[in-house]
């Protein structure tokens, strides 16, 4: 059953050659997209999933998750339960470090929001380095750089601090709050959340949706919180979130992109048109109110300059002489997205190996045996004692060795045996090469929290929060 209702380009007043342009140019540009869907008008008008991606699976949202925990801290603050001036040494104090600076007392529900409690640069890693049982006490023991509220700086540290203020106020986990609050009234299902080693969701990262329901909360957003309806979350909550409360600088390592120094609101970049949700690889939440439009996103994205501005010259402009026939031309465009499965031969041959796990972002141990065998249509793949993976020749076959699936492609290219896995829950994958007795298990784009593809393939993944 849908989230939200459908309906074409051409009826919604939206030009289905500018979502084709849209596309010919994030292909041109290298954008590894998974997913796109855009609702006009409260109506979607176009979607697609680059297969093996698929309408039905969740997929990792990393900081885009940020997002959801500032609706969760809008729902306490909104139940009377806390407020922006609320200081972390007052709802957490037990988690508070017996040499607190003067500083560290200060920090406010308003400065974890806007990311300006005066850390620089990200405080994550030294944070846990600092208390690795206790991320809230390490985040207060890092030393500010900046007086509180007068610089933004991206610190992934106040977003799991705000996760862990919201829990102690309600004595709700973040994740029993938003379905209860937010996800079931809306109809959304199957939200998964990865988790610190503790067991507490990150509340910075590590939850899974669906386009759909990614594009559902942007339209959630546009509407000002009502829902079929039904106010979900306040509106002057979403007015207060979404509006920018700090300058922005641009962010380290990446190419300059205008869209991300508009200012930041409380956990949502300001764009030049509207405001976005964003995580890491291209995750994203664009919402366009004078526009009337919702853009969910999904993918490994390459460049980082180009998004979101590609949807402002493509989708922007207007509408033009729309017609039934371009219509057409999208839908089977969408239709038929794909990634390519590794060329090659489909030869029933056997193989063993030990994988060379000398990188550092290998996705197997050094050492780690592999053997392949030949089965109907492909072949089995054994990596190390827990995984177990079917390979498709020509196609994707799906396994779920550890409970969370795993698509993979292979074949033979010459005396080596090349196969990809798709971790399809997030943005990555595995390329998996044997020649010889020597193998190697190469990430696309390595994860955040691990390189270790045994935990990716666990639900829920658990890891100490190295994000950075």
């Amino acid at each position: 059953m849908h989230l939200l209702p459908r309906s074409t380009p051409a009826a919604s007043g939206m030009s289905s050659r500018a979502v084709i342009a849209l596309l010919d140019q994030l292909e041109a540009r290298s954008v590894e997209c998974h997913s796109l869907m855009v609702v006009h008008r409260g109506q979607v008008v176009a979607e697609g999933w680059w297969a093996p991606y698929s309408a039905e699976r969740p997929h990792l949202l990393y900081s885009l998750t940020k997002s959801f925990t500032s609706v969760a801290v809008g729902l306490a603050i909104s139940d009377g339960l806390l407020s922006l001036d609320d200081r972390v040494v007052d709802v957490l104090p037990d988690q508070v470090p017996d040499d607190v600076s003067e500083q560290g007392r200060r920090i406010t529900v308003h400065h974890l929001l806007s990311m300006t409690a005066g850390h620089d640069p990200d405080s994550l890693e030294e944070a846990w380095q600092l208390e690795p049982y206790d991320l809230v006490k390490g985040f207060l023991r890092v030393p500010f750089a900046d007086p509180e509220g007068t610089r933004h700086s991206y610190d992934n540290s106040t977003t799991y601090v705000l996760a862990r203020m919201v829990e102690r106020v309600t004595g709700r986990d973040l994740r029993e709050l938003l379905d209860e609050r937010l996800f079931r009234p809306m109809g959304i299902e199957g939200a998964e959340w990865d988790r610190v080693a503790s067991g507490a969701s990150f509340g910075f990262h590590g939850l899974h949706l669906t386009t759909e329901a990614v594009a559902a909360f942007g339209e959630l957003l546009l509407r000002r919180g009502v829902w079929n309806g039904q106010q979900l979350v306040p509106a002057d909550w979403v007015d207060l979130a979404t509006r920018a409360h700090i300058e922005t600088l641009p962010l380290p390592n990446w190419s300059h992109n205008p869209d991300f120094v508009c200012g930041y609101g409380y956990q949502f970049w300001i764009s030049r048109h509207g405001f976005h949700g964003h995580g890491s690889f291209g995750q994203a939440c664009v919402v366009v109110p004078s526009h009337d439009l919702v853009i969910a996103l999904t993918g490994a994205v390459g460049p980082t300059e180009v998004l979101p501005g590609l949807f402002w010259d493509y989708l922007l402009p207007g509408p033009d002489a729309a017609t039934p026939e371009d219509d057409q031309l999208l839908e089977d465009r969408l239709r038929k997205l794909s990634f390519t499965p590794v060329p090659g031969s489909g030869s029933p041959r056997s193989a063993k190996a030990t994988i060379d796990g000398s990188p550092a972002d290998s996705a197997l141990p050094d050492g780690t045996a592999v053997t392949v065998e030949p089965v109907a249509g492909g072949w089995l793949l054994q990596l190390g004692p827990s995984l177990k993976i079917s390979v498709g020749h020509g196609e994707w076959r799906e396994s779920s060795p550890l409970g969370r699936p795993v698509v993979a492609t292979g074949a033979w290219q010459g005396d080596t045996f090349v196969a990809d896995l798709y971790v399809i829950t997030t943005p990555h994958r595995v390329r998996l090469m044997i020649n010889a007795d020597t193998a190697a298990a190469t990430w696309s784009t390595v994860p955040l929290t691990t390189p270790n593809l045994e935990l990716h393939l666990r639900s829920p993944l658990m890891t100490r929060p190295d994000v950075a």
